[in-house]
C-alpha cells in the first residue's frame, strides 16, 4: 500500500512538472527556420588514413598520406563539417578536430585532424577555439607535402558565427 502512494505521488509531481513547460514556444516557430545540419563529414572518417614513405625532392623521404576510398569518393563534393577555428596567421584559418592546445601543432594529433579552409565571401572574424559549422566544398591533398592533407573550399560558415 505504501509503494502504491510512493507511484501516485511521483505520478502527480511528474504530471505537474510538465503541465509548467511553454507549449506556445515550441509551436509558434516555423520549422523551416529550424534546420539542422548533421556533419557529412566526421573527423572519424578523416582519421582513417594510411601513410606511405616516398621520396621528395626537397625533403628525402617523406610519409605521404594514402586517402581511403569514402574520402576520395567525396573528391570535390559539398561537405558540413564542425570544429575548433584554429588561426595560422593573419590571413588564414584551419579548422580542427580538438582545441589549439590540443590541436595538430601543439598536442599529440596527427595531420589528418584539421583541414584548411578558403572561406567564400572574404575572411570573416573568428576566435581562436570558436566552434563552427562548415559548408563547401571537400578537397584532399596526397602529393603536396607542405600542403594540408584537408582542404574545405567555398567554405561558409552556417552555425557558431
Amino acid at each position: 500500500m505504501r509503494n502504491l502512494y510512493k507511484i501516485g505521488v511521483a505520478l502527480v509531481v511528474a504530471i505537474a512538472m510538465f503541465s509548467f513547460t511553454d507549449k506556445k514556444e515550441s509551436f509558434k516557430k516555423d520549422h523551416s527556420e529550424n534546420i539542422v545540419l548533421t556533419d557529412t563529414l566526421t573527423w572519424k572518417l578523416l582519421g582513417q588514413i594510411d601513410y606511405v614513405k616516398k621520396p621528395d625532392k626537397t625533403y628525402g623521404e617523406v610519409m605521404f598520406p594514402v586517402i581511403n576510398p569514402k574520402l576520395r569518393a567525396m573528391q570535390g563534393k559539398p561537405v558540413v563539417i564542425s570544429g575548433f577555428i584554429i588561426p595560422i596567421d593573419n590571413k588564414n584559418y584551419a579548422i580542427s578536430k580538438n582545441v589549439f592546445a590540443s590541436c595538430f601543432f601543439c598536442g599529440k594529433s596527427g595531420p589528418e585532424t584539421i583541414m584548411g579552409i578558403k572561406f567564400k565571401d572574404g575572411l570573416p572574424k573568428l576566435k581562436t577555439d570558436q566552434y563552427v559549422t562548415l559548408k563547401g566544398i571537400f578537397r584532399y591533398n596526397d602529393s603536396d607535402v607542405e600542403d594540408w592533407i584537408y582542404h574545405v573550399e567555398n567554405a561558409v560558415i552556417v552555425e557558431g558565427n
